[in-house]
């Protein structure tokens, strides 16, 4: 594994090909009234189309993750991007909005095999601190990615169609096959491979038995829940509750990008002084402190300034947690990354979906919202004891493997 510099052309590779994932989430939202009256349906078919989109890129990674293991980075990545690239040529076509979702379900099939084999990729190439450095790095550039992708999406239906979006897509996607040929897998180190023989189920059971992977897993899936929660229900809390005009709630929400990239850059600093273990339980600490704050906000009916910076805590935190989990989980794999990464990415997108759905039933009150974001917080409050308690063993430096199949 490589101890030099990791290449500045890699980490922007590496993010460009991560941000297929959240353009293909956020640069048709504005299209969305376009596409009801051209497929002659109501917005709540057209937002299905989200919904599938995050189930299906669940299922696909758990099968991207043990593929590459299996098969390798490189095929897995590219078959994704094709696969991708097809659908949305696909989608680009439909006169029905059937066609529409069942082109979304393949488009999202391909995505889970690309967004699985970067993770993978960032374990094959370093490890441990520097390993959190470049998830860091990557991150940074990836939270830009879903407050510009609206603004692309309002240019491309500028100059066509939403046709047009969905073509544009496709035409990314094809643009990412050579340059990830040209700028990650050029003098991409041979990972370690779990063996050949071992079965698809094989591959899961042998990471679900090592020991940490459900506190991290569970940990990142919580984290992650809390922060779609918001999401999901940010025009209510902003735009109904507080009753903010169109432009005050996108800069509110925009404090919330401002702050992830604040701990983002932060992270960066502290990973040259302290472990990732370390700066995870300090981040996460704050973001429970965060949590604490809207409580006492939405209780005590504070006002929408005193709301926004315990909001921005809580949601700014996951820019130092993510990165770090990522780093601490992925240390403990260095022959199965590609799987572990699979795991971790497809319970943060099923539990994500599912809760975040799930809380668009709550009663329609800010307290209801806050209180489901608090759950998952306290599930993160449990992880967190729970790294304290073990810490000296998390701590312990991984075995490396001396030699891997062929």
């Amino acid at each position: 594994m490589s101890k030099s510099p990791v290449p500045l052309t890699l980490i922007f590779a590496l993010a460009l090909t991560m941000m297929l994932g959240p353009f293909s989430l956020d640069t048709y939202l504005p299209a969305f009234p376009s596409i009801g009256s051209d497929l002659g349906v109501g917005p709540q078919a057209v937002a299905l189309s989200v919904s599938v989109y995050i189930f299906t890129i669940a299922f696909s990674q758990l099968l991207g993750g043990a593929f590459s293991d299996r098969f390798g980075r490189r095929q897995i990545l590219v078959t994704g991007l094709v696969v991708y690239t097809l659908a949305s040529f696909l989608i680009a076509a439909a006169q029905g909005i059937e066609v529409m979702l069942g082109g979304r379900v393949v488009q999202a099939f391909g995505a889970g095999w690309v967004l699985v084999s970067v993770p993978a990729l960032v374990r094959d190439r370093v490890a441990g601190r520097e390993a959190a450095k470049l998830f860091s790095l990557i991150g940074f550039i990836m939270v830009c990615a879903p407050a510009v992708a609206p603004s692309i999406g309002n240019l491309l239906l500028q100059l066509g169609s939403w046709r047009f979006i969905f073509l544009s897509l496709a035409a990314y996607a094809i643009f990412l096959v050579p340059m990830t040929a040209r700028f990650i897998f050029r003098g991409l180190p041979t990972a370690p491979r779990s063996p050949v023989s071992l079965g698809f189920l094989a591959r899961y059971r042998s990471v679900l038995g090592r020991g940490p992977t459900f506190l991290f897993v569970v940990w990142q899936s919580a984290g992650f829940s809390a922060m779609m929660i918001f999401v999901t229900n940010a025009s209510f809390i902003y735009q109904d509750h507080f009753q903010q005009s169109e432009t005050a709630f996108s800069m509110l929400f925009a404090a919330n990008i401002v702050a992830m990239l604040g701990f983002l850059m932060l992270n960066r600093i502290l990973l040259s002084r302290m472990a990732p273990l370390h700066i995870l339980q300090m981040a996460a600490s704050i973001q429970l402190l965060g949590m604490l704050g809207l409580v006492l906000a939405s209780l005590g009916d504070w006002g929408v300034y005193a709301f926004v910076p315990p909001m921005m805590l809580t949601i700014g935190a996951m820019g130092a947690i993510s990165p770090n989990i990522q780093a601490c989980y992925l240390e403990y794999f260095p022959e199965s990354g590609g799987t572990a990464a699979a795991l971790l990415g497809s319970f943060q997108f099923f539990c994500a979906g599912l809760l975040s759905a799930g809380s668009t039933l709550l009663p329609q009150t800010l307290a209801a919202v806050v209180l489901a974001m608090v759950g998952c917080g306290v599930v993160c409050l449990l992880m967190l004891s729970a790294s304290l308690v073990f810490r000296r063993k998390l701590l312990e430096p991984v075995p490396v493997l001396t030699q891997s199949a062929p």
